[in-house]
């Protein structure tokens, strides 16, 4: 991302360069230090902006610069690196501001790594298949424990969105579910054929016998016939893991981690997984993107011969 000498002094002028290097020499007094490495880390984000189509600062977004500090994150910088490149832009869109070169300043809402957030730990595919058929059909609530492990993993649900579901919103036909998630925002989520199984055999043979008029049209009740609360699925889901053989600390999140992660690991389009999952902004989806990278660079790291 370092350019040319022709193609800096068009960044120069475009990105307003050379009149954030003079504020900082008159009117800040920055060491001559300071100065050469704010200056190499705002071209390099110009330069960077300039390849994803913006030919100006005013056209620098939150969601560019997001990405761009991703790309350092990617390009193996250190965190402190990163922090500096982050003070560096705001320092630099503070003179813009100040100077009326651009009209708002869209890193106020930039994070810096110390601030980036990590996961509960992903379950392996290997492990999720173990927790599914963890269930032994011969328990008495077995058919309704398999239905909500299929569900929450293969819907990636909250779990306030597994114990609210309603049989209404369960479509088997259309291979769909139906899901109120943060804020009431509805979304239709598709399910594939091994939880529309589960889901059928527990809807059809088991719930009527838990049913005796406390149920409330919900999908998943306890062994009283009432809906089944949020600690109760926490139990439930502890059950399974214990029994599945999980050595680490699984939470239902870690469910709809590991539902993310996959389908981002086989390939699927982020804006797709993000309509799935019910994110308001893509760049909470974006952030198991990112953890898969630093997963590659570990192994990368640990077993290839010249690290």
């Amino acid at each position: 991302m370092i350019p040319t000498d022709e193609q800096r002094e068009v960044l120069e002028r475009g990105f307003h360069l050379r009149r954030f290097e003079d504020v900082l020499v008159l009117e800040y007094g920055s060491s001559p230090r300071t100065i050469e490495a704010y200056g190499r880390d705002v071209i390099r984000c110009a330069a960077f902006a300039r390849s994803q189509g913006a030919t100006d600062a005013t056209q620098l977004t939150p969601r560019l610069l997001r990405e761009y500090v991703y790309t350092l994150r990617d390009l193996g910088l250190s965190g402190a690196t990163i922090r500096r490149n982050v003070s560096a832009l705001r320092t630099w869109f503070r003179v813009l501001l100040s100077e009326g070169l651009v009209s708002h300043d869209p890193t106020e809402r930039l994070e810096t790594p110390s601030r980036w957030r990590t996961l509960p730990e992903v379950l392996t595919v290997e492990e999720v298949l173990r927790l599914l058929v963890a269930p032994n059909l011969d328990e008495p609530l077995a058919f309704r424990d398999r239905a909500m492990l299929e569900l929450a993993y293969g819907a990636g649900l909250r779990v306030s969105e597994w114990i609210t579901m309603a049989i209404r919103d369960v479509m088997l036909e259309e291979s769909l579910v139906r899901v109120m998630g943060k804020g009431s925002k509805e979304r239709l989520v598709p399910i594939g054929r091994s939880a529309i199984g589960a889901l059928a055999v527990y809807m059809r043979e088991l719930r009527p016998t838990l049913e005796r008029g406390e149920g409330q049209g919900i999908l998943f009740l306890n062994a009283r016939g009432a809906p089944l609360t949020r600690m109760g699925a926490w139990k439930i889901l502890r059950k399974y893991v214990n029994k599945a053989g999980i050595d680490r600390a699984v939470s239902p999140h870690t469910l709809r981690h590991s539902f993310a992660t996959h389908l981002l690991e086989g390939g699927a389009d982020l804006r797709a997984v993000q309509e799935m999952l019910g994110h308001a902004d893509i760049a909470t989806t974006q952030l198991y993107t990112h953890i898969d990278r630093e997963y590659l660079r570990s192994v990368h790291r640990s077993f290839h011969p010249r690290p």
